[in-house]
């Protein structure tokens, strides 16, 4: 089968598969593999080609308020494979304590706990293709050079693994739209559409299910698709844009009767250059600044925080990274030769290095996305995001840097300058991560949340959302590995739903 071209489709047509599923991204691509070979009659609507295209890409084009963010058509790709087609490959599972409901951490809580996911990993794992599912079981005899040497505390030596697009000499990740297209090709109960924009979500008259999707292309061409079941798998941003823009029996929009839909929204905050890491032995050991092989993975370390120190310290996920080699100031020089004189130890050829890293936000309902009066080609509202970050995401961040400071001198191998106090300097060197989570949140409560435990919109019987967009809480790992994890639970859930 190739791939059929929407803009082929005459207009007026009516299609009617089992489900469809909305957006061509790793959540979209991951489903139609799962139910693959099944008896239900699958249609993957993707927006984009199988190449960038600029004016798609104008779609995206938005407005913003709030902390600077980055510019809604730049922070996501319209074509075929979605975020896999800029993502850098970062994978680690989401720790048990990021599912937890927390009395110090409002709105926190999924409604399953990590046990949920642990069947899909391995086969997400295999998806991203990052080799064996290791992360914390890298062993020290398994790593090309010494971890850094830390006392007891609540940080600890942590690994990132990367995906690797099998074949590639040069480590590129899985851009899922160009590594799976032929064995998508190959699915018999498979209908794959380039340029099908969905424009509407239109419900039936008892507005307990959806009745059908209207679809329209930048060449003009409309129709509808007539499914029994439908995915929006089309990312954190446009799932939340096609629920609410679809308000023509509901004024709220689908999904929306109390008011979620859009709301905690959510980025993983990367500031830059937040310390300076002084190790006073020498040079620190290459995978902490690059990425490195072990053991069949591809992989780099970071200096995380244990469970136990956040719940007894009440702190946001963070996952610092070693960035780049500085040299230190006289002040700098001073305080390494101060303090390693009081520890009695050698600090002639001390090297020191940057520290960034991947903040997770607190779930904040006013960080939200909300139609505006303006429209894109296809007649669709454009969004505006509200963007925020609290002083108390920072001070959390930086109660990790104290720990990881304190353990670094307990251990007598180095020491720690924090670089960053004030809000100012936080935000002047803030970047993000491109991970769009939160904004059709997970709840057994309707009134909490968007979707219930099996990703099922509230109040509809037959309309799910798959991807990052249903996290309740996001922690500091990157969220395709667990979206994938998430969106295969999803298909095993599809298939008992068909029977």
């Amino acid at each position: 089968m190739s791939f059929i071209d929407a803009r082929q489709v005459p207009n007026g047509t009516q299609l009617t598969p089992d489900l469809v599923v909305v957006g061509g991204g790793p959540a979209g691509i991951t489903l139609a593999l799962a139910l693959a070979h099944t008896p239900i009659k699958v249609l993957l609507l993707e927006a984009g080609g199988m190449e960038f295209d600029s004016a798609t890409q104008q779609l995206y084009a938005g407005d913003e308020t709030g902390v600077r963010y980055i510019p809604l058509d730049a922070t996501r790709l319209r074509y075929f494979g979605g975020c896999s087609n800029h993502w850098g490959g970062w994978s680690r599972p989401l720790e048990p304590i990021d599912f937890e409901q927390r009395d110090w951490l409002p709105y926190s809580g999924w409604p399953f706990s990590r046990a949920e996911l642990e069947p899909y990993f391995t086969r997400a794992q295999q998806l991203i293709e990052a080799g064996p599912f290791l992360y914390d079981t890298l062993a020290k005899g398994d790593l090309p050079g010494s971890l850094l040497p830390l006392g007891p505390g609540g940080v600890y030596n942590s690994f990132f693994q990367f995906s690797q697009w099998r074949g590639n000499a040069n480590h590129l990740p899985t851009a899922f739209g160009h590594r799976y297209a032929d064995a998508l090709k190959g699915i018999p109960n498979l209908q794959l559409m380039l340029h099908a924009n969905v424009t509407g979500l239109r419900l039936a008259h008892d507005v307990r299910w959806v009745d059908h999707l209207d679809v329209a292309t930048l060449s003009g061409g409309r129709f509808t698709v007539h499914p029994r079941h439908i995915v929006l798998a089309c990312g954190g941003i446009e799932n939340a844009r096609l629920l609410l823009a679809s308000n023509d029996v509901i004024s709220a929009g689908v999904g929306n009767q109390n008011d979620q839909v859009g709301r905690f929204f959510a980025d993983h905050a990367i500031p830059r250059n937040t310390a300076t890491l002084v190790v006073f032995g020498g040079e620190i050991a290459g995978f902490y600044k690059a990425n490195q092989d072990a053991r069949g993975a591809h992989f780099r370390a970071t200096l995380a925080p244990t469970e136990r120190f956040r719940r007894e310290q009440k702190l946001l996920g963070a996952l610092p990274t070693v960035e780049q080699r500085v040299e230190l100031d006289e002040i700098g020089r001073a305080a390494v030769a101060t303090t390693s004189a009081a520890l009695g130890v050698d600090a002639s050829n001390a090297h020191a290095y940057s520290l960034g890293t991947g903040l997770e936000l607190a779930p904040d309902p006013e960080r939200r996305l909300t139609l505006i009066d303006t429209r894109d080609a296809l007649g669709m509202p454009r969004l505006k995001l509200n963007m925020t970050i609290s002083d108390g995401d920072f001070a959390s961040y930086r109660a990790i840097l104290v720990e990881l400071g304190r353990q670094l001198l307990a251990a007598k191998s180095g020491m720690l300058r924090l670089d960053r106090s004030t809000r100012t300097e936080w935000l002047s060197a803030m970047d993000w991560g491109n991970h769009h989570m939160g904004t059709t949140r997970m709840h057994e409560d309707p009134k909490r949340g968007v979707v219930d435990a099996n990703a099922q919109v509230h109040g509809l019987a037959n309309l799910f959302v798959a991807g990052s967009s249903v996290f309740p809480t996001y922690g500091a790992s990157n969220p395709t590995l667990n979206l994938i994890a998430l969106t295969l639970r999803l298909a095993d859930h599809l298939k008992g739903v068909f029977g």
